[in-house]
């Protein structure tokens, strides 16, 4: 058997736990804090190949294994390597206090609703967009992943990092910071965990189910359920196939350019990605920020007009486009050079549809679209009903090639 021991903040290594082993592996502050017999063999976690190499000819010989970890090795930890390795039925697993729930235990918080995301040794990418879509997150940091990076990422102030360092040791430290003052520190490399918070919803619901909100019970919502102006609005069966398209998820970021009231930019964080809309009307940009809140969902508004300010804003994973007049194929290139995944555009000028589709392609997109008619039911009077034909909207989508590998929120 292998005993996976879970130590690192504030619980020490019992006797019994270390006794008969032949073989003691962890990292090198927790092997230097337990009591190992000085004739057993100590293996410092580094690199996990040549570790695993030698616990599998420990077990061979059938001795007696320890691995020291930090919290709860089963929560991002060890144990899924050992198990895959060595088969779940092998390990001893004896957890402790992980470092996510100590850091919201000094925080002062519930976390059965935060969502947990792990930056060490992934991109860094996936852990800022979950940042900024969600009001309360714990990141697991590594190095080139920690809260300098995270806070330099951000340049928000709607948000607080509370940095916890060392936790359970007699040099713990807990800070609650702007992402700015972040930025702006040498945080060394005893971080243990950094909680990025909206604190006016920390707090949160009551829950039933932990971890990320669930999505939405329904999307391509009514127009009315946005305020727009004029009736120039994203209407409900462009916006489906928009969606569709887009596979907006936790851990993206979307753009929506010339977003106009926000629907798409609204629909794809109530998906779960991070959303920057941009809109060149001051109106616009106010009208967005008041959908968003309706929804309550985080949506980054940006005054401007594209391609100008796009220079500005971090790679997305996918676009859409809304706007753009005889701009659009040089936005639609913009865009396509900087989009990892999709690009989707809704047009509904025939004379736009080659310049975007050759766009995409000379960008390296593969290219489809439709034609999109719908007709909806208008009742009429004696409680009948007619088909009243809504503007036919030309939406092309381009998909890179090759697809690339995917980073997902873990």
């Amino acid at each position: 058997m292998i005993t996976v021991f879970g130590t690192g903040t504030g619980t020490p290594v019992p006797a019994e736990v270390l006794a008969g082993a032949r073989l003691v592996v962890g990292g090198r502050r927790h092997l230097a804090s337990a009591a190992v017999p000085g004739d057993v063999e100590q293996v410092v976690l580094g690199p996990l190949a040549p570790a695993l190499e030698v616990i599998e000819r420990h077990l061979d010989k059938q001795d007696r294994v320890v691995v020291l970890a930090s919290g709860d090795p089963g929560f991002f930890g060890i144990v899924r390597v050992l198990a895959e390795r060595f088969g779940a039925e092998r390990l001893d697993v004896r957890a402790g206090v992980s470092s996510v729930a100590a850091a919201f235990a000094r925080a002062g918080l519930p976390w059965d609703d935060a969502v947990v995301v792990s930056a060490h040794g992934r991109d860094l990418r996936t852990a800022v967009n979950v940042c900024r879509a969600r009001p309360k997150v714990a990141v697991l940091t590594g190095p080139g992943a920690g809260p300098a990076e995270i806070g330099a990422a951000l340049r928000s102030d709607d948000r607080v990092l509370v940095v916890a360092s060392a936790l359970g040791s007699r040099e713990e430290r807990v800070e609650r910071v702007t992402p700015a003052e972040a930025a702006a520190r040498d945080w060394g490399t005893a971080v243990s965990v950094v909680l990025c918070l909206d604190e006016a919803r920390a707090l949160g619901a009551v829950r039933t189910v932990a971890g990320a909100a669930s999505g939405p019970a329904g999307w391509a919502l009514d127009e009315g359920e946005f305020a727009h102006r004029d009736s120039m609005i994203t209407k409900f069966e462009v916006r489906a196939l928009a969606l569709a398209r887009l596979g907006p998820r936790l851990g993206d970021l979307v753009w929506d350019i010339g977003a106009g009231s926000g629907s798409v930019a609204v629909e794809c964080a109530r998906l779960g990605a991070a959303v920057v809309a941009v809109e060149k009307t001051r109106d616009g940009v106010e009208r967005i920020r008041a959908n968003a809140a309706a929804h309550g969902v985080d949506v980054r508004a940006v005054h401007g007009a594209a391609p100008t300010v796009l220079s500005d804003l971090d790679d997305p994973d996918a676009v859409f486009i809304g706007g753009g007049g005889r701009e659009l194929p040089a936005i639609v290139t913009a865009c396509a050079r900087r989009a990892r995944r999709t690009v989707v555009v809704a047009m509904a000028a025939l004379d736009r549809v080659p310049g975007v589709r050759e766009a995409l392609t000379g960008a390296g997109f593969t290219c489809d679209g439709v034609l999109l008619h719908s007709s909806r039911l208008a009742p009429l009077p004696g409680e009948v009903s007619r088909l009243a034909a809504t503007n036919p909207v030309f939406l092309l989508w381009g998909v890179r090639i090759p697809f690339p590998e995917e980073g997902v929120a873990q």
